[in-house]
């Protein structure tokens, strides 16, 4: 009986199926191979940079040019510890650097570069520690909620039988005030509750749904505040619910609004999309996700809010009800996504990631 021989697997489909991010450097330091990860961690396309200088394609490791040119001359490799990558208009990314050369006798014929993340794994804890606790938080005002409506509908019931039986018209007024009282506590439960209808999801380009947020913006934006937008036009359709993520680039962008409005010196909001690769939401590593950005030019979070900003009834604002934000959460999570926020004085940016790669429909 003959053996089949065995097909090896190639070495792109090797480094593509590690989480390690890994750049291949020739002798020239030109890059001659990059895998998956390293466009996610990254932010670029391997067909930007193949061929190219490193330092040139790729201006994260602009800071290392020398030290990587001294060690391909040498042959020796090199380990950097938590250091930190700029990207453009992106936050810093902290990494675990190891750089191996290949080495022929005491020359170098390249140099192999891995690239650990630390942010990912501090940030998955810290989405998976927020998940839990505000799914705690949804169920807790899910039961309050409805031991609220129940006494509510009995209270109102008796207000409006009463008013029949009150022969005086000043008496009625009374009665009244108790009706619109329940009726507007009855909408606070409700909106407390959020959105209660299924999903109806269908295709969709996003664009068309941040154009449309955009106009709606546009006429109630105060003139002191200027809408700019930065879309990626390559982003291809995704599955969702069209008036559910208008919904929440409303609540965010009008969350911008007022905190640029409370200022009283105005400012700029920027609505920017892209595509980002290798993103873990909760449990599931996605391949490719639409990011939107939703940035102002506030005063930003305080620092002490920002890691409750997305809970329920938690707002800056003495006008605020701080639900808009936690809607907007709710039913970014409905959509199997998340959404993010960091804030400093002068920048503020909510990112909202809606994975690309689910065919299914969503399900509530």
């Amino acid at each position: 009986m003959s053996l089949l021989p065995r097909t090896r697997p190639k070495p792109e489909a090797v480094l593509d199926g590690l989480t390690t991010a890994v750049v291949v450097l020739d002798e020239r330091l030109q890059v001659v191979a990059i895998n998956t990860a390293s466009e996610g961690l990254l932010g670029i396309s391997r067909s930007m940079v193949f061929g190219k200088p490193l330092c040139e394609s790729i201006p994260h490791f602009a800071p290392l040019k020398a030290r990587l040119a001294d060690a391909n001359d040498r042959a020796l490799g090199f380990i950097e510890r938590e250091l930190s990558l700029r990207r453009a208009a992106e936050p810093p990314v902290t990494v675990d650097c190891t750089v191996t050369p290949f080495n022929q006798g005491r020359q170098s014929s390249g140099l192999l570069i891995e690239l650990q993340a630390l942010d990912r794994h501090l940030r998955i804890s810290r989405e998976e520690w927020q998940m839990a606790h505000q799914e705690a938080s949804r169920e807790l005002i899910r039961g309050m909620a409805h031991e609220i409506k129940n006494p509510l509908g009995g209270i109102r019931g008796a207000a409006q039988l009463l008013e029949v039986e009150l022969p005086s018209p000043e008496h009625r007024e009374y009665t009244q005030v108790i009706i619109r009282e329940a009726d507007r506590l009855q909408n606070l439960v409700n909106r407390l509750l959020g959105p209660n209808r299924l999903p109806q999801n269908s295709w969709l380009n996003i664009h068309e749904v941040v154009e449309h947020v955009r106009q709606l913006v546009g006429a109630e934006l105060p003139t002191e505040i200027e809408l700019l937008r930065d879309y990626d036009p390559s982003i291809p359709d995704m599955y969702g619910d069209r008036e559910q993520l208008i919904q929440v680039l409303l609540n965010i962008v009008r969350n911008g609004m007022q905190a640029l409005h409370a200022s009283e010196h105005g400012g700029v909001i920027t609505l920017r999309t892209r595509t980002q690769r290798q993103v873990t939401i909760g449990a599931v590593r996605h391949r490719l996700v639409i990011r939107i950005d939703v940035e102002d030019d506030g005063p930003g979070v305080p620092a002490e809010m920002i890691d409750r900003i997305f809970y329920p009834m938690v707002t800056s604002r003495p006008e605020g009800s701080g639900l808009g934000l936690p809607i907007a959460h709710y039913l970014v999570r409905r959509h199997e996504g998340m959404i993010e926020c960091r804030s400093q004085p002068g920048e503020t940016v909510f990112s909202i990631y809606l994975p690309l790669d689910a065919q299914e429909p969503v399900h509530g």
